[in-house]
């Protein structure tokens, strides 16, 4: 209880409230605006956030992440685009509600939805606490090394269909992350006797690169557009009602977003989809899935929505981000000298409190936004893209510049955008760059911290947690090949008939 309430007190100040509100309607602005998604505006606040203390740092990050998605909905039931990437099954159900002239219930049922499945993760995050502070001080070296090397393979294998591609660039984003002066024996590594690179490759300069440049260059190159919305009329909260009427389908929706939120790798995309068939298959209607059923709308929002919270429990138990967003908000950790893992249940527990609160508050903050102010997002949707395409790319030069005040720091980000928007145009995933950074870096620190006390092999998987996770990636391992070999022999004998029916002709 004294650990809760100093929480609530390094939460309860001026400048923390202001950036969670800030961060909170910010998030809501970003997400409602189609082409720029949270990765992008967190990726540009990033060098700004450093400068500040790390609660009031993290508590605007926070509010970016954990609100976009409510705005995302907004697009996606008005104009049928989602306004970030996981918002996408919910303009299969939204949509068709505003066309049949019910945009208000559509958005009512969306802004509900998401609010019950943001504070269900929290209270599971809460309710996991006492755990995590329990489970995480047994995890050390050799425990970290093989966690993260498992959240590698996830988000790997989580590609489906791209899974050698996602391998290279998270190979790839491995390699940057040794590129410079080694911490340890002090030699070069892979520096080509080139001086700008013996510092490095910086972790926010990739990320401002790959992410929120690459996405102005695609919004330049692109014709220029400015979407009509459909003005909005009756009352905001009707959608709570009927979403208390399937708490069923919300709460198993909470359910798969809170369990999906903790593997590395999987997010939001697969928590939607699971939740989505769940309550297809349930339904007393599955017909019209697809076609404007507030289960479908319930079942998309509430898992996404839970994801924020769950995807927490990695990141502050084992300083193992699950994806790019939480990625970025370890760096602020690191750059306060604040490290996730054990030792913060230990030394930081009042830090770790009050992130929980400040996530139940900014769920508050922008349902009570939402429900005044949907009109007048409304007109945010129509801004022109290829003028928020020159504002990115503004933003994300000071955001560089501003590091360092290094110019070549800015022409390293100028190519990793164009790196970036070469990805995109091949559909080819960025998330595993900056995930292999981050996670490679975390892996070689605790194997070299490991490696003093393992003398064989099998030294570094002779304590429980170790052996579980190391059977975990064999199991994680020989369930992707298992699936791979199913589908290679589900396609033979279609390809055998072809050529059956080839000959015959």
């Amino acid at each position: 209880m004294e650990d809760f309430l100093s929480g609530i007190e390094l939460l309860a100040r001026l400048d923390v409230l202001i950036a969670l509100f800030i961060g909170s309607v910010g998030g809501v602005i970003i997400g409602a605006i189609p082409g720029v998604g949270p990765a992008v505006a967190i990726a540009i606040l990033l060098p700004a956030t450093f400068s500040l203390e790390p609660i009031v740092g993290l508590t605007m990050l926070l509010g970016i992440y954990g609100s976009s998605m409510y705005g995302g909905a907004l697009p996606a039931v008005l104009i049928n685009t989602p306004g970030t990437a996981v918002n996408a099954l919910t303009s299969y159900d939204g949509y068709p509600m505003t066309q049949r002239g019910e945009a208000n219930r559509a958005l009512s049922l969306a802004y509900s939805a998401s609010f019950w499945g943001g504070i269900f993760g929290i209270l599971c995050l809460i309710l996991l606490s006492p755990v995590l502070a329990i489970v995480a001080p047994m995890f050390g070296s050799r425990e970290i090394f093989l966690a993260a090397l498992l959240g590698i393979i996830l988000v790997i294998f989580a590609h489906r269909g791209q899974v050698l591609a996602a391998g290279m660039l998270a190979m790839f984003g491995i390699f940057l992350q040794t590129v410079g002066l080694d911490a340890v024996t002090y030699t070069q590594r892979y520096t080509f006797d080139l001086s700008w690179l013996s510092s490095g490759v910086n972790l926010i300069v990739v990320v401002l690169g790959l992410f929120a440049l690459s996405q102005a260059f695609v919004l330049l190159v692109s014709p220029d557009e400015a979407p009509e919305a459909t003005h909005v009329k009756g009352r905001p909260t009707s959608g709570i009602k009927e979403v208390m009427g399937n708490k069923r389908v919300a709460t198993a929706a909470g359910g798969f977003g809170v369990l999906m939120g903790m593997i590395p790798g999987t997010g939001e995309f697969t928590a939607q989809f699971m939740s989505y068939t769940y309550a297809q298959k349930t339904s007393k209607n599955p017909d019209e899935f697809g076609k404007g059923s507030p289960e479908g709308l319930i079942a998309s929002e509430a898992a996404n929505n839970a994801v924020p919270a769950a995807a927490m429990i990695p990141l502050l138990a084992l300083g193992i981000p699950g994806e790019a967003l939480t990625a970025m908000m370890l760096s602020v950790f690191y750059i306060h000298n604040v490290i996730p893992g054990p030792a913060l249940f230990q030394n930081n527990i009042d830090l770790v409190y009050a992130l929980y609160i400040a996530l139940i508050l900014l769920n508050v903050i922008v349902f009570a936004f939402l429900l005044v102010s949907t009109n007048v997002l409304t007109k945010v949707i129509q801004i022109p893209t290829r003028f928020l395409g020159v504002l990115i790319l503004v933003l994300s030069f000071v955001g560089v510049y501003s590091l360092r005040n290094s110019l070549t720091d800015c022409m390293m980000a100028a190519g990793f955008g164009v790196f970036g928007l070469i990805l995109k145009r091949l559909n080819l995933p960025i998330v595993p760059i900056v995930l292999g950074m981050v996670l490679g870096g975390i892996m070689e620190v605790k194997l070299r911290s490991a490696m003093a006390r393992v003398k064989t092999p099998m030294d570094m998987i002779d304590r429980p947690i170790a052996f579980i996770l190391f059977l975990l990636i064999l199991l994680v391992i020989g369930l992707h090949i298992r699936t791979e070999i199913r589908e290679i022999r589900a396609k033979l004998p279609e390809e055998d008939h072809d050529v059956h029916d080839t000959q015959l002709r």
